[in-house]
């Protein structure tokens, strides 16, 4: 059996997802994968910083959590790191990094994760930034380092739309991708289809918690255009920024253009992709109306989709959850599972 420490940075929905699957999977994960994870340190701007090099228990860091609101009364033999002294203290294996994504520098999430590479220590993310705009320059780091970064949980969360490109499909020639690549949109659209208008399928998506106080990234197609760069960049050997992508949101849709894709048995999806060609390439995030035959027409609510088109097999399309407490804390294991797959 492995055993790997983790240190997690931000201590959100995700690390709390995520601490809540290493209690629950404990067992599982030693009988079928033979590894067994420990939290060694959690490190959060707001909750607090407690580290352990035994082991911090899953059980009593939720279980404080919900009573308290943070972790500065949880019992811990140190306290006070800030998210620096954390990586270079806390002897993990493993960096999760957790903060909040940035999609205009991705700090400080990047700063973070160049310095467990160059530490030694391999890095799981569920972060966009760093990915979208410093993937090629971590990579580097990583390979000069003999570590590796999972980013499963940077497109579609827990659903293994990247490995199952990456690992499953590239053999196949991949052709062009496309894909229903943020919820919030996807839940707003369908709203309108049932009859909405945008501001209130828009309050009522911030309602549930799928779009922020302020849903610019979401609406506006930014969340999706950095998932198009990463997707482009990772399968498709493109170096695609932010700039490059073709960019559209969906605030103009009105109830006139709803009715008119249902007249024409058409949806409203806003959809990425991204298709290389000879002479370049194309890449774009924009409101489509799409065929009630396109297998991307039928997702509804949060639900992320992505069709893939290769040489080899035709389409293929891989559908579930692209947000979710529980659905993001696992990608981390997802990575995890690789990285001890790879290790070996």
């Amino acid at each position: 059996m492995k055993t790997y420490t983790l240190a997690i940075i931000g201590f959100g929905n995700v690390g709390q997802g995520l601490t809540k699957i290493i209690s629950d999977k404990k067992q599982l994960l030693i009988e079928k994968f033979g590894i067994n994870l420990s939290i060694v340190a959690v490190c959060d701007l707001y909750k607090g910083s407690l580290s352990n090099p035994d082991g911090l228990d899953p059980e009593v860091l939720l279980s404080d959590l919900a009573k308290h609101g943070d972790l500065k009364s949880t019992s811990a033999p140190i306290t006070g790191w800030n998210a620096t002294e954390t990586i270079d203290k806390s002897g993990a294996d493993i960096l999760v990094e957790l903060a909040f994504t940035d999609l205009q520098t991705g700090e400080p999430a990047v700063s973070h994760v160049k310095q467990a590479l160059n530490n030694g220590m391999h890095v799981s993310m569920t972060n966009k930034g760093p990915v979208a705009l410093h993937f090629p320059e971590l990579r580097k780091i990583a390979l000069s380092n003999n570590v590796q970064i999972g980013i499963e949980g940077t497109v579609m969360s827990g659903t293994p739309s990247i490995n199952l490109g990456s690992e499953m499909l590239l053999a196949a020639g991949i052709t062009k991708i496309q894909g229903i690549l943020n919820g919030t949109t996807n839940y707003i659209l369908g709203e309108m289809s049932s009859g909405a208008g945008y501001e209130d399928a828009l309050k009522q998506a911030q309602e549930l918690g799928y779009a922020e106080a302020d849903p610019t990234g979401d609406v506006e197609g930014y969340d999706a255009a950095a998932k198009v760069v990463i997707l482009g960049n990772l399968l498709m050997d493109l170096s695609l920024t932010l700039d490059d992508i073709d960019r559209e949101g969906i605030s103009h849709i009105t109830k006139n253009d709803i009715s008119n894709a249902t007249s024409l048995n058409k949806h409203w999806k806003l959809i990425g992709t991204v298709e290389k060609h000879n002479d370049g390439f194309l890449a774009s995030v924009k409101p489509e109306m799409i065929s009630s035959e396109h297998p991307l027409a039928s997702i509804k609510g949060a639900t992320n989709a992505i069709t893939y088109s290769t040489e080899l097999l035709g389409d293929i399309t891989l559908i579930g959850p692209g947000a979710g407490r529980l659905e993001t804390g696992y990608a981390v294991i997802e990575d995890i599972l690789s990285i001890h797959k790879n290790s070996r």
